[in-house]
């Protein structure tokens, strides 16, 4: 069957589904950020504005300010602006708050979320790369708060969540928000040309997926205690969680495969030495996904998350799974030549186009049932459009630099 990577049909394709993702996703703009959107695209008031969601819309809008799209950048500038003097930042503690009111001065929760930090960095990257006015502020903000609050140099990772004054430090260590963290530290590295973001991104990688994943049959634990021991029954009462899911989320598999590829494409370019486990665990990572996940119940798509068996825990069909399995998909072609990986993009294309695209009500769907019918069991709403820009846009990129700082080197489709 055809390889559709790289060809101008498909790269138009994309091009196309992705203005459809970013109208969209202007829906979200609220005056402290950026709002939850509904499956209808009307905003969810009663989630209010959440720090990782605007972190994560500021991201996609730089982006998309790279690609000449008008008022992109005056999107992410709206969120640059939220993020330095809006009701979102702490300017008493530092750091920035979970969640506050659409508009006005409410703060709803206060604590200081790791993951949500990871996606400031990350957003503070990709505003710069876009030379969006007040980014540098921003960057050296986020950088920052990393550098003295989550980033232990002890641990050689980063810590999880903290309290409104930076004084009580959660004893859980997360893998996802590590995770999120490489891909931060990956364009932090690319915008600031500082190795230090690089070393500790393949520091973090070592020891969550080499040591602790490589051993479990690529299941990748995410729920430590604050000395690194794995907790495997973690959140086993509350197994679909959003952010921190029972058992293992193969998602999160595919989507750390990505990322070594990238962070080793990285090393390479720059003619550091890329240890070799790098790729054989990407590869690794992809396995064990499509083999606990993909098509593993006897219905199309990806499960959310099984238990340390690979036995289906949460069936639902969660978009970011399968966009993620995209992109892990395309980088591991362009990193091997191996044609199974353009066989799995098809494959998993055509299931988002089958079962998730949404022409009726805008984007796609957030959550599929084992049916694929459309459930709200993890996910109520069409949150953000951060992964869907990624599966639009990677495919259309060399492997390094990450996806802003390689629009602006105008590196789009020249693979």
């Amino acid at each position: 069957m055809a390889n559709w990577i790289g060809t101008p049909a498909h790269n138009r394709w994309l091009e196309t589904e992705l203005d459809r993702i970013l109208e969209f996703g202007r829906k979200a703009k609220v005056p402290n950020g950026f709002g939850w959107l509904s499956n209808t695209g009307g905003l969810r008031t009663d989630m209010g504005t959440q720090l990782w969601i605007t972190a994560r819309m500021v991201h996609v809008f730089a982006c998309a300010s790279l690609m000449g799209r008008p008022g992109a950048a005056t999107m992410a500038q709206h969120g640059v602006d939220c993020l330095l003097r809006g009701v979102l930042r702490d300017t008493s503690h530092g750091g920035w708050y979970a969640v506050v009111a659409n508009e006005g001065d409410e703060v709803v929760e206060r604590r200081k979320e790791a993951y949500a930090h990871a996606f400031v960095a990350l957003a503070a990257a990709s505003a710069s790369a876009a030379a969006i006015p007040g980014s540098s502020e921003l960057l050296e903000l986020a950088t920052g708060a990393i550098e003295q609050h989550f980033w232990s140099e002890d641990e050689q990772r980063c810590r999880d969540d903290w309290d409104e004054t930076f004084t009580i430090a959660d004893a859980y260590r997360g893998g996802n928000m590590n995770m999120h963290s490489v891909e931060a530290f990956l364009v932090l590295h690319d915008v600031t040309g500082d190795d230090v973001w690089i070393e500790r991104a393949l520091v973090i990688a070592e020891f969550v997926i080499h040591t602790i994943a490589r051993a479990n049959e690529y299941r990748v634990n995410e729920h430590f205690d604050a000395d690194w021991t794995p907790l495997p029954d973690y959140n086993s009462d509350a197994p679909g969680d959003r952010f921190r899911a029972y058992g293992g989320t193969p998602g999160h598999w595919v989507e750390w495969g990505r990322l070594l590829v990238q962070l080793r494409a990285t090393l390479l370019a720059e003619g550091k030495d890329a240890p070799d486990w790098l790729l054989t665990d990407a590869e690794g990572l992809f396995a064990a996904g499509v083999r606990d996940a993909w098509n593993a119940d006897g219905a199309p798509g990806f499960l959310y998350s099984v238990d340390w068996d690979g036995q289906p825990v949460i069936r639902s069909r969660v978009r970011w799974v399968v966009v993620e399995a995209i992109g892990a998909a395309y980088a591991l072609y362009r990193a091997t030549g191996k044609d199974e990986y353009a066989g799995y993009y098809r494959d998993f294309w055509d299931f988002c186009r089958d079962y998730l695209l949404d022409y009726e009500t805008g984007s796609w769907w957030q959550e599929l049932d084992e049916n694929n019918e459309v459930t709200t069991l993890v996910w109520n709403g069409k949150q953000d459009i951060y992964h869907l820009l990624h599966c639009l846009l990677v495919p259309r990129l060399p492997l390094t630099p990450g996806i802003a700082p390689a629009l602006r080197a105008g590196l789009l489709d020249t693979v």
